[in-house]
């Protein structure tokens, strides 16, 4: 009499298989999707790019990058800024934590200041810079006026479009001022990070190829994977660099320890602010009805306390506005503060005078300027600031006090 064969086991370890196969396709799925789900979940991207010699910072900037809208915001990290250091237990420049190139306590630092998570890094030094610069077939910056050679009249970079190799580059970002310079240092630095971002993008199929990618990824330190970095950087040319913004963090100017720091307005309460507003402005598909445009503003001082239209010029750049003129007003009486908007922009000035909680706002559009019956020349037309912020007593240097 032949045995009969009990398939039960059989069809229970194909079963056992099955699913234990499942269960490591889903997690290596998982593992493989995690980071592009950073990029396309609809959070704001922070990536933190470094440039240091040697081991020493010379150079940090934190980009905002708003995958869905395509809306970026960059911010510049002075070495100088003032800070009570958790990793040293005491006051100090923010770059002393960076020494020696360890770049996690400076992000644990910066997570902090902002109140925000850093996603990923670009660590470049000098040296590589100069060879991604070349990778990249140069970068183009604008330089305004021609800048020569300290205490002669040598021209190093010639005014106008240029440009910059490698070697160059170098040379550009360490220059010492001198006194025929009409950029600051920090000036140049922002304007070739701004550059570079463009270039990136521009560049993304170009360093997207196995080959190229092999190499640039030996020309920088960074926590991206490699294809999550091609796919970076093909959002990076989504990017509308014209109307692209950096803000230095802002702050005080004391000295400690026989060191000037910059301390941040407000014991650092009002950068947090300022990235809340961004990240919330950023998620906004056209950026609100000005799109991404930077409005201009004019600040004038209606009170007696000197220097007040200064400082809160400081305070509105923080925010991503162009101060274009600061003065005083036509009296140093004013009881209340003003803005007057001439933007044409719906919203927008309720939008500014959020930044320090006004309520009095003027609205002047383009008939009441200029009406029909009115003949004009050409030398007839004065620029106006999109907004015009007059200074009253009820302004405290940070808020309106009902």
């Amino acid at each position: 009499m032949k045995k009969q064969v009990d398939f039960s086991f059989f069809f229970l370890a194909g079963i056992v298989l099955i699913v234990a196969g499942a269960i490591v396709s889903v997690t290596l799925m998982l593992n493989r999707d995690f980071e592009k789900a950073e990029i396309s979940d609809g959070r704001a991207i922070t990536t933190l790019f470094v440039i240091e010699h040697e081991g020493k910072l010379l150079g940090a900037y934190l980009l905002l990058y708003n995958q869905l809208t395509k809306n970026a915001a960059g911010f510049e990290i002075p070495g100088e800024l003032g800070l009570i250091l958790h990793q040293i237990n005491r006051v100090d420049r923010i770059d002393t934590v960076y020494q020696g190139g360890r770049i996690a306590p400076y992000i644990e630092e910066i997570e902090k200041l902002f109140d925000i998570k850093v996603n990923y890094n670009f660590i470049f030094s000098m040296d590589k810079l100069a060879r991604t610069v070349d990778l990249l077939e140069g970068v183009t910056v604008f330089i305004p006026g021609d800048i020569k050679l300290s205490g002669s009249e040598t021209v190093i970079f010639s005014s106008g479009f240029t440009k910059l190799d490698g070697d160059k580059t170098v040379e550009y970002l360490r220059y010492t001022a001198s006194e025929y310079d009409i950029e600051t240092a920090q000036q140049r630095s922002q304007k070739f990070f701004t550059a570079l971002l463009k270039r990136l993008g521009e560049k993304k199929d170009y360093l997207g190829s196995p080959r190229v990618s092999r190499l640039f990824q030996s020309f920088i330190e960074t926590n991206m994977s490699r294809r999550i970095c091609a796919q970076f950087f093909a959002e990076l040319s989504y990017i509308d660099i014209d109307r692209f913004n950096i803000t230095p963090v802002g702050g005080n100017i004391r000295e400690v320890s026989g060191k000037k720091l910059l301390f941040p307005y407000y014991d650092g309460s009002l950068i947090k602010e300022i990235i809340r507003q961004t990240l919330s402005s950023l998620a906004q598909r056209n950026g609100g009805a000005g799109g991404n445009r930077v409005f201009t503003v004019e600040v004038l001082n209606g009170t007696s306390l000197a220097g007040l239209a200064g400082r809160t010029a400081e305070l509105i750049r923080g925010f991503g506005y162009d101060v274009i003129t600061i003065g005083n007003a036509d009296s140093a009486s004013y009881e209340f503060t003003e803005i007057i908007d001439r933007s044409n922009f719906e919203g927008e000035a309720e939008k500014f005078a959020g930044v320090i909680n006004c309520e009095r706002v003027t609205t002047v559009n383009d008939e009441m300027l200029f009406p029909e019956d009115m003949v004009m020349s050409p030398g007839d037309y004065e620029y106006k600031a999109d907004f015009t912020l007059i200074l009253g007593r009820d302004f405290n240097g940070r808020y309106i006090q009902n």
